[in-house]
């Protein structure tokens, strides 16, 4: 949800309807946090005595979106606020959710919460916090620890030992012994968990400015090998040492991850994760003793849309980040392209993030940015026109002079395009009249080919 400053006085005006209808009524969880925390809370929850049918009494606007557990959607001014009832769970037998609930005070509901952090409520009446699990006393010591039993709190739901990463990592916080110890024991469990709400957690860590914190823990925690085994299997996997001074591809690729921006694209962060995957399949040595990884990006391509898709991403997000990871070794050769070549490469919609890919492929290895200098001048020499421009001719033009469509129209168009991009074509009428010398077999039996290969 995107922030708006109507969204907390939207907020306010639900509590006080709920507090005028007597009912007990509090901000709770995150939003509380974050305000504790001096950042901008993503949303407001709500928590209440109010049981739901009471909830869906006051407000027009609602969804009952789990009732049975309590909670309900109240959707105000075009925002949506989860309202819930104060609750106690039972037990859990799937390892998500609670085979039934009970309603409870505040207290005990904070007391049935993941981390102590997340425990806090904040009476927005009075602007008091209400603290039952010494929630305050862990945010000002930047700790996260979980609230009563640590192994009893990640057996109920699963998904907590990849969020405690991920909260751990965003807070940048330390992780509370005895929570730690019992996040490890239970990474192995993630099984459990869907590819949707994993794939929400490890986005929101890898975007996060502390990502190298996280992708850490997550190696440490064992959940890295659970959830992504495709890049532990880069430990050990050495690589040529003129090229690779800092280690093998694990060690690479988590330097590359320390060489980004704080803010990245998806794609971008992904794309660094899974650009050498396919280097331990392709290892080979060969007979001078170099290390080699021939085609590689090429496996690694598959193995990324096979990973993305496993975790449910959506489908621009699969094919920008294939995309780059496919094209990650082209860099090496952008000095010896045509100027024709060269302009598509960089007219890709993905191009400004694989510059950023290579820059950090190249800082994190060799060091070498001649290839990134090299681009950053023609991107100069390029920039007082479109690097494509609008073609000089098209399929109607082809028609005109008696062409019947077929595999030859994309080959001249192509051909003619790309004597325009290097200069030789610069309008229409120079076009047509190559197209006439070039493809003589226009107004001939349509099998004839032209008359020299393009």
């Amino acid at each position: 949800m995107i922030y708006s400053p109507g969204m907390e006085s939207t907020a306010r005006v639900i509590v006080q309807r709920l507090c005028e209808a007597g009912h007990i009524a509090y901000f709770a969880g995150g939003c509380v946090r974050d305000r504790l925390l001096g950042k901008t809370p993503a949303d407001f929850d709500i928590a209440t005595d109010a049981r739901p049918e009471d909830v869906q009494k006051l407000f027009p606007r609602t969804v009952a979106v789990g009732a049975q557990f309590g909670v309900i959607l109240v959707i105000e001014n075009h925002h949506e606020y989860q309202v819930a009832t104060f609750r106690a769970d039972g037990a859990y037998i799937d390892g998500r959710r609670p085979l039934e609930v009970t309603f409870t005070t505040a207290e005990g509901d904070a007391r049935r919460r993941d981390f102590t952090i997340n425990g806090l409520f904040w009476d927005p009446s009075t602007e008091a916090i209400l603290d039952y699990v010494e929630g305050r006393r862990d945010l000002e010591a930047g700790l996260l620890r979980a609230i009563g039993d640590p192994a009893q709190r990640f057996a109920e739901d699963k998904l907590r030992v990849l969020r405690g990463v991920r909260l751990a990592t965003t807070l940048s916080f330390a992780i509370e012994p005895a929570t730690w110890k019992a996040l490890c024991a239970g990474s192995p469990k993630i099984q459990a968990v869907s590819a949707e709400r994993i794939r929400e957690e490890l986005i929101k860590l890898f975007l996060s400015p502390q990502r190298l914190s996280g992708f850490d823990l997550l190696d440490q925690s064992g959940l890295l090998a659970e959830l992504l085994p495709e890049i532990t299997a880069l430990k050990g996997c050495e690589q040529p040492p003129e090229f690779h001074p800092e280690g093998d591809v694990f060690v690479h690729t988590r330097l590359m991850l320390s060489l980004l921006p704080e803010v990245v694209s998806l794609p971008l962060v992904l794309s660094v994760l899974f650009h050498d995957l396919g280097k331990p399949p392709t290892m080979q040595i060969d007979p001078t003793g170099r290390i080699r990884f021939n085609g590689h990006e090429s496996i690694s391509a598959t193995n990324t849309e096979s990973i993305m898709r496993r975790l449910r991403f959506s489908n621009p997000e699969i094919e920008a980040t294939v995309e780059m990871v496919k094209n990650h070794m082209v860099f090496k050769d952008v000095q010896n392209m045509r100027v024709a070549r060269l302009k598509r490469f960089m007219a890709r919609p993905t191009f400004d993030d694989e510059l950023e890919l290579h820059r950090v492929d190249c800082l994190g290895s060799h060091g070498k940015l001649d290839n990134l200098d090299f681009l950053a001048k023609r991107r100069e020499d390029f920039a007082n026109e479109p690097l494509i421009p609008a073609p000089l001719v098209t399929g109607h033009d082809l028609l005109s002079l008696g062409w019947k469509p077929g595999p030859r129209f994309k080959e001249a168009l192509d051909a003619t395009q790309t004597r325009q991009l290097e200069g030789s074509l610069r309008t229409r009428e120079e076009a047509m009249a190559w197209i006439r010398s070039e493809f003589q077999f226009l107004s001939a039996p349509p099998d004839r080919k032209p008359k020299k290969e393009l």
